[in-house]
């Protein structure tokens, strides 16, 4: 069994039961391998998950304090907990691309307008992969899912002049990172920057789902042919001419000044407030 997994997971959680091949795995053992090198125990952060992939297979997974929210509502029970917790105690959650660009989009501006410290990980697997591979708002354009039978031509949020982390970036947001879940330790540093930062922050990282993505839109089923193509999307060198959808990866915006912690400013205000009273 991995170290890591051995160390911070609940073992009969172990192994997952996401499908084989799923890259789902490399997301969470990159988050698990930031808070091993920045020295972070189970006692020291608090887990949230959402629904679909990403949720369900992390979910209650942690040893430490775990927590869950129906569809999109995670970062509102985030929220309240940022206020009832220590300060020093970190929150990470582990959300899908539904979770956080769809259904949950409006309470993650939210936390991004207040400022709430917490680190959100965008598990992205192109669509609603846990439902059967319906497409979603990551899905790259043309792509034949189970319903776009003939290509999806709905706009999404990451081609086309469109970028859902320049929209997080205008709302407020502190930090802000993107990578692919076949990169090393270069994406492993921008999730212990997110964690580290004092605010909101937020890393998108993309995996291949390999039993529907893969299935419909790249035709096959082996996990070599999902991999090789987020693999050649992944930093494409301009001479390669890559067709389609392509990720340019690292820290996409880091704020300069870093705007006051929701929950230490509501602390300030409330001891204001019992004073003058």
């Amino acid at each position: 069994m991995d170290y890591l997994a051995t160390k911070y997971l609940k073992s009969k959680k172990i192994p997952s039961t996401a499908c084989s091949g799923c890259g789902l795995g490399q997301v969470h053992k990159k988050i698990l391998l930031a808070i091993d090198e920045l020295a972070l125990t189970t006692g020291d952060i608090v887990w949230g998950t959402g629904i679909g992939c990403a949720g369900r297979q992390t979910f209650n997974t942690w040893k430490g304090d775990n927590f869950a929210g129906t569809h999109g509502r995670v970062y509102a029970i985030a929220t309240g907990l940022r206020l009832a917790l220590p300060p020093e105690k970190k929150i990470i959650i582990t959300a899908g691309d539904g979770d956080a660009f769809g259904i949950g989009l409006l309470h993650l501006l939210h936390c991004v307008r207040r400022n709430v410290d917490m680190t959100v990980i965008v598990a992205d697997n192109f669509g609603y992969q846990s439902t059967g591979g319906q497409y979603g708002y990551t899905t790259p354009k043309g792509s034949v899912t189970d319903s776009s039978p003939y290509g999806m031509q709905d706009p999404n949020w990451v081609q086309d002049g469109r970028d859902i982390l320049e929209v997080l970036r205008a709302a407020g947001a502190g930090f802000l990172a993107r990578h692919t879940s076949v990169e090393g330790q270069n994406a492993v540093e921008s999730i212990k920057r997110a964690i580290q930062y004092k605010g909101f922050s937020l890393v998108h990282i993309a995996y291949p789902c390999i039993t529907n993505y893969a299935g419909k839109a790249l035709g096959s089923r082996k996990p070599v042919i999902a991999y090789r193509w987020l693999k050649e999307r992944t930093n494409p060198d301009p001479e390669q001419n890559i067709e389609g959808i392509a990720f340019t990866t690292g820290i996409y915006h880091q704020a300069a000044i870093e705007r006051p912690e929701f929950s230490e400013q509501m602390r300030k205000f409330t001891a204001a407030v019992r004073r003058e009273g």
